[in-house]
């Protein structure tokens, strides 16, 4: 860290889903939660959605480590539009000059490809729909689960129908008919703490325009709602698809753009592909 007590960061976003991206490849930096906090604060620090934290690789499989930070201060496993945004990082600051880019995640190893248009696809892992990996609570796996809101304050709505998987982090994705319309800022919250995902859980709201075409919102855990979320976008992909409403190759309309979604039909790694943005440079007391 700098005499001065300062660190240098990049405000990026995908599609916009805001972040606050660092280089602590030298170590040189140590984040508190309550200093993530205070930094993702809109009004007296920066703003964010999640803090992305560029470290030196701790395998020889990878280039870089990747950790994200949500605005609460929590680590969590994986976000796909911040994988974008790393992508692009790490070659604007001269990090790395390849164009398929190996990071270590807590959800595992990810590949970026940087496109000659300035979008970047990740292989955003395996979609997993066993109910103990994701982790759900649920007797069986299933396409379709119920999902009871009575001990909630959920107003008259006594169950959700919900199908649940893993894309690195847990998400619970349910069918609306207009995303305009969805109670999104009541019911979010309230599936983001059931009991039945024992680590907190995303909370997609979809609406399918055609088999190969959705709207999406999503309320994350530990931020709240996001312009957009990658995960949360393929997710909602794979749900669609093993409830056989959707096909493979999806447009996933946010309210911050477009991400196009693939699932090969060999059902392993799913794709993302969208863009990613600088905002600004800056840096910030410690």
């Amino acid at each position: 860290m700098s005499a001065a007590n300062t660190i240098p960061f990049t405000k990026m976003h995908g599609t916009g889903n805001d972040f606050m991206v660092i280089d602590n490849t030298r170590a040189e930096v140590e984040l508190s939660a309550d200093q993530v906090r205070a930094w993702a604060d809109r009004h007296f620090g920066i703003g964010f959605d999640q803090m992305l934290v560029v470290e030196a690789a701790s395998t020889s499989e990878a280039e870089f480590d990747y950790r994200i930070f949500n605005a609460d201060g929590g680590e969590v496993e994986h976000c796909g539009n911040g994988a974008r945004c790393f992508a692009a990082f790490v070659r604007d600051k001269a990090l790395t000059d390849s164009e398929v880019i190996s990071v270590n995640t807590m959800a595992g190893l990810l590949q970026l490809k940087v496109l000659d248009d300035s979008r970047v696809t990740v292989k955003m892992g395996v979609p997993e729909f066993q109910p103990d990996l994701i982790p759900f609570v649920a007797d069986s796996e299933a396409t379709h689960y119920q999902l009871s809101l009575e001990s909630s304050s959920a107003g008259t709505q006594s169950s959700l129908e919900i199908g649940a998987v893993a894309i690195g982090n847990p998400h619970a994705v349910t069918m609306v008919e207009d995303v305009d319309l969805a109670d999104v800022a009541r019911i979010g919250p309230i599936v983001e703490r059931h009991s039945r995902f024992p680590n907190a859980v995303n909370v997609g709201f979809m609406q399918k325009i055609d088999a190969s075409n959705i709207r999406l919102r999503v309320f994350e855990r530990g931020v709240g709602e996001t312009r957009a979320c990658g995960t949360g976008a393929c997710a909602a992909v794979a749900v669609g698809v093993r409830q056989k409403i959707l096909q493979r190759q999806v447009r996933v309309q946010v309210r911050g753009g477009e991400l196009d979604i693939v699932w090969p039909e060999d059902g392993q790694n799913i794709e993302m592909t969208g863009p990613c943005t600088k905002v600004f440079e800056g840096h910030i007391e410690m």
